[in-house]
């Protein structure tokens, strides 16, 4: 939790308890559903909230912005996210029924309101969002087809509208067809060696109408 303070001193009491509640949180619900691995809930501070917190040294939701987090697996980045920009709707997907199992619990637990989630695939869900977040789990080009058509016109942030996703290592080759995208290393917000090779990457998609 230190960790989490460490780079973000300006947390309210609120934030302060729902981090803090986030280890008991997964470690009891990861006991029934293995949904982090042991390593990692070991080390969730750093490996999962840090690393989701992230998008958030890019990019500041503002109040009534929508976030669509895609494969969110235990709740990654969505929740952490969620926490740090209470008045900034999010909307958590993975097709995995036992991932989204225990999302809801870990909301639930936590008691945050501006968090719904489906369990399904991206492709079917209808609504538009200011960005979409997700960490690593398709090639860009993959992921740039599932979400072309779910990104809002409407501009109400500094950066364009479209796609907030951690990565990690050489993507020069996987970004070549997207000459727009922005990478930011996140070794210039955090000084820890797991974030040697990751990033942010931020993709503007244009409206489909």
């Amino acid at each position: 939790m230190e960790i989490i303070k460490k780079y973000f001193p300006n947390l309210t009491e609120q934030q302060i308890a729902h981090f803090s509640k986030l280890q008991e949180l997964y470690e009891d619900w990861n006991l029934k559903i293995n949904v982090v691995s042991r390593k990692d809930i070991d080390e969730l501070y750093m490996r999962h909230v840090l690393h989701s917190l992230g998008i958030a040294k890019v990019m500041e939701f503002q109040p009534g912005a929508s976030v669509m987090d895609v494969g969110t697996g235990g709740g990654f980045p969505g929740i952490p996210l969620a926490i740090l920009f209470p008045e900034t709707n999010f909307h958590l997907v993975d097709s995995i029924g036992k991932k989204i199992k225990v999302v809801n619990e870990v909301v639930e637990g936590l008691g945050l309101e501006n968090v719904k989630t489906t369990h399904g695939r991206v492709e079917e869900v209808k609504e538009t969002y200011d960005f979409i977040v997700s960490r690593a789990v398709a090639q860009m080009e993959t992921f740039h087809r599932w979400i072309k058509n779910k990104v809002q016109k409407k501009q109400n942030h500094d950066l364009k509208n479209g796609i907030l996703y951690l990565k990690g290592g050489d993507l020069t080759e996987e970004l070549a067809k997207f000459p727009n995208a922005t990478i930011y290393d996140l070794p210039s917000y955090f000084e820890e060696d797991f974030f040697e090779t990751k990033k942010v990457v931020h993709l503007p998609v244009k409206f489909k109408g």
